[in-house]
């Protein structure tokens, strides 16, 4: 039985793109220091 190519996987998804994966980046940290209101963008 073949399957799709799009599985959804919801943690998976999160882990890639979620917010603990933009915490990682220096992107984020300016934001922090700078004192936005949002960090992230929705």
């Amino acid at each position: 039985m073949k399957i799709g190519t799009y599985q959804p996987n919801k943690r998976k998804k999160a882990k890639k793109h979620g917010f603990f994966a933009r915490k990682e980046t220096k992107i984020l940290k300016n934001r922090r220091k700078k004192g936005r209101k949002n960090l992230i963008t929705k």
